[in-house]
């Protein structure tokens, strides 16, 4: 009997265990979507965000949810921290007994909740951070992205950067994963458009800390004939300011990634430069039927407009309803096979998460900013598709690890 025991209490624990792991993989009476990000350190983007996603959780539930079973969004914050998006996810995961995780804005803490989910065998949908180490470097079985990142924004700037014909270029970016990967892809792929080009100048400032001052003359110390532009938000603001007291625009072409967004131009208000040329969501002039129902439908609900927070925020709910219907699951791995290859409608237009790397092709808007009587508007822009922007396959396959 004295041997016995230890053996009943190992087989009563494991049978324990299969009876939480089935239930599990059963779910509950909702299907629950825990989400993490940096709602207090970043809200220009990411209080429209949570209003598109509550905006799709509430137009999937009153069509009847999904499997027969309604969303439920449960969120958390991560202080903007990597060790506090893991340990959010953590809970979520054992604590709220989540179905699917979702979320994160910076590239570093998208980048830990990537690793989380490959540790874990979880599944990720990545929003919105843009460095593409979350699909090629890092990239996993389990994690999935949303938005165009740095490689196919910088493919899509590139062209009209090299029609410009500047040779000397100065650069300004965020010193984190996010602006270091913006910079490695522009610098790689304009250089191969215009073999002569020579970056004179590079200015690094911590997210958020910005020497204005400093960084606005170092830049106009080395005369370039040319900018790209990689700070968004509060820094954002601060350079255009600074930049514009001291000339340093004057003459010169600027190149700017995001700065066509509404979170980013609308405060920029009577400092908004002309002329940049940008990425962006020019909400007030796409008319595209898809767009014209989501601009309607979040306008209806929340008396204002939306910004790109919106549309991500939005997309990325409806693409893991889709991705759950077309799986009849929430278990990981049958959301990794309906995932690769899932085809999705979006205020922009239709898209698919590729299969060989995870990254979705929703594209994104470029044209040039206008000042226009005090307020910033984006201006002959178009609409990219973002699968004319991604590199091949087999170089995919070489930047992306084994998973």
């Amino acid at each position: 009997m004295i041997q016995r025991r230890p053996l009943l209490l190992a087989a009563t624990a494991a049978a324990a265990s299969l009876m939480f792991s089935a239930a599990h993989a059963q779910g509950g009476p909702t299907i629950k979507i825990g989400e993490v990000n940096s709602y207090k350190a970043q809200p220009a983007f990411l209080e429209p965000y949570k209003k598109g996603m509550e905006l799709a959780v509430e137009e999937i539930n009153a069509a009847g949810g999904v499997n027969g079973k309604k969303l439920e969004l449960i969120t958390r914050d991560d202080n903007a921290s990597p060790g506090d998006a893991v340990r959010a996810a953590e809970e979520l995961v054992s604590r709220e007994k989540i179905d699917v995780l979702a979320g994160a804005f910076l590239s570093n803490t998208g980048l830990a909740l990537t690793d989380f989910a490959k540790q874990k065998k979880f599944f990720y949908l990545a929003g919105e951070p843009l460095t593409d180490k979350i699909i090629w470097g890092s990239g996993n079985k389990y994690t999935f992205r949303l938005r165009p990142g740095t490689y196919m924004q910088a493919a899509m700037l590139v062209p009209e950067a090299a029609k410009l014909k500047k040779k000397r270029w100065a650069i300004v970016y965020p010193n984190y994963e996010y602006g270091q990967s913006a910079v490695a892809a522009f610098k790689e792929l304009l250089k191969a458009a215009q073999p002569d080009v020579e970056f004179v100048a590079e200015q690094a400032p911590p997210l958020g800390k910005l020497d204005a001052g400093s960084v606005a003359q170092a830049i106009a110390d080395a005369k370039p004939d040319a900018i790209f532009n990689v700070l968004f938000g509060a820094d954002l603001t601060k350079f255009v300011r600074e930049g514009t007291t001291r000339g340093i625009f004057q003459g010169k072409e600027v190149v700017s990634v995001l700065t066509g967004e509404p979170e980013y131009l609308d405060p920029l208000k009577d400092d908004t430069p002309n002329g940049w040329i940008v990425t962006g969501y020019p909400w007030y002039g796409i008319q595209t039927p898809e767009h014209k129902a989501f601009f309607l439908a979040y306008h209806g609900k929340y008396k204002d407009y939306p910004r790109l927070g919106s549309v991500v925020g939005y997309t990325m709910i409806k693409s893991i309803a889709a991705g759950v219907k077309k799986a009849k699951s929430t278990e990981a791995d049958k959301l990794v096979a309906a995932f690769e290859g899932l085809q999705m409608d979006s205020p922009f237009g239709k898209f698919t998460y590729r299969a060989e790397d995870h990254q979705s092709t929703m594209g994104a808007f470029v044209g040039r900013t206008k000042n226009e009587g005090g307020k910033g508007v984006m201006v002959d822009y178009k609409y990219l598709d973002g699968a004319k922007f991604l590199p091949s396959n087999d170089k995919v396959k070489a930047l992306r690890a084994p998973n």
